[in-house]
Order: C-alpha cells, then sequence, then structure tokens
C-alpha cells in the first residue's frame, strides 16, 4: 500500500479510471456483438452504426489501440456488406 500522499491519490484515480475503462470496453463488446449477430440487413445497418460510433470513441479515448479500432470497424464492415 503507498505510503505517501501523492501516490494515495494515483491509487484512486487508477481504480476509478479502470471501471470507467472497463464498463465502455463491455458496452463497445456488447455493440460489436449485436451488429454481428443482427438478422435483418436494416438492422444490421442500424447496429453497426451504433458499433461503429462507439468504435471511434474508444479509440480516440485510447480504451483500446487506434489501429485495433479501424481493423475493428473494417471486420464489421466487410460482414455487413456480406449479408447484404
Amino acid at each position: 500500500m503507498p505510503r505517501i500522499k501523492s501516490a494515495k491519490k494515483r491509487m484512486r484515480q487508477t481504480k476509478t479510471r479502470t471501471a470507467r475503462n472497463k464498463a465502455t470496453r463491455s458496452e463497445l463488446r456488447t455493440a460489436i456483438k449485436k451488429a454481428r449477430s443482427a438478422a435483418s440487413p436494416a438492422e444490421a445497418a442500424k447496429a453497426m452504426k451504433e458499433a461503429e460510433q462507439m468504435i471511434d470513441r474508444a479509440g480516440r479515448k485510447n480504451i483500446v489501440h487506434r489501429n485495433t479500432a479501424a481493423r475493428t470497424k473494417s471486420r464489421l464492415a466487410k460482414s455487413l456488406a456480406a449479408k447484404k
């Protein structure tokens, strides 16, 4: 356990950020799964738009790496095109 005041504060901040990032990452994974498992093309397009926005936001905020975000979007778009 940290003894120094600034280290204690860092620990508190890290715990908060970790929880927030974990929740965001979970939402992101759910959105991606919805987009992949969408039944109709219209439903898939709507889910894809939502997922793309979340992926972009996660990439900007470094929740996932930017290249990972781009790759995921690309794969989702490819799967959506295959459904049509």
